[in-house]
């Protein structure tokens, strides 16, 4: 909730500003009709010498399962996706001593599962903070979020590591190059797109 709205609204109720007058002057000022009526509605209609804050729940718990499940099905997209390239792998690099095991139909079964449901809940959860910007204050939220993007550092800093220590003893195959590539390719993605949008999120408030 943008603060600087919230503030303006708050003085005028508190100098008997009516709010249809009060909607008028930030229409006029540029402000979306949407954003002030989610601020008036926030200020009980109550006699009182100072406007009264509404009492919401913060977050319905509709919303709580949705991000759960959202991110879930990110967690299972990802490690299923890794697998499958991983399972390409010796394919396309064949090897005399190792065929490798071929592409494990569970993996191809949970990626077509899990990440139709990630896109269509993101997309869901995307449109509701769009239509209540308040949402985008969710607590839930942020602490998926924050979790996801520990996890994310954590793989890619583990990644390299890997990466360093078989160079240094002269161990990096391709195929293994290839394995720690797709590992930082997925964490990075993740890390990268759940920063931007926090970081986004941070100036827009």
């Amino acid at each position: 909730m943008n603060n600087e709205l919230r503030l303006f609204v708050k003085e005028a109720l508190e100098k008997n500003q009516s709010r249809s007058s009060i909607k008028d002057a930030l229409l006029k000022a540029g402000w979306q009709e949407q954003e002030i009526t989610k601020i008036l509605n926030s200020f009980a209609e109550v006699d009182f010498v100072i406007p009264v804050p509404k009492k919401k729940p913060y977050l319905a718990a509709r919303e709580a399962f949705l991000y759960l499940i959202s991110f879930i099905t990110l967690y299972i997209s990802a490690i299923s996706f890794g697998a499958l390239i991983f399972s390409f792998i010796p394919i396309w690099l064949p090897d005399a001593l190792d065929y490798g095991r071929g592409v494990s139909t569970s993996t191809i079964a949970s990626l077509i599962v899990a990440f139709p449901i990630f896109l269509v809940l993101t997309r869901a959860l995307h449109k509701g903070t769009e239509k209540d910007p308040e949402k985008k204050e969710s607590k839930v939220k942020k602490w998926l979020t924050y979790v996801t993007l520990v996890i994310a550092a954590a793989v890619l800093i583990g990644d390299l590591i890997t990466v360093l220590s078989s160079l240094l003893g002269g161990e990096l195959t391709v195929r293994f190059f290839l394995k720690a590539l797709t590992v930082f390719g997925i964490a990075g993605s993740i890390f990268g797109y759940y920063l931007s949008d926090l970081q986004k999120e941070e100036k827009e408030s």
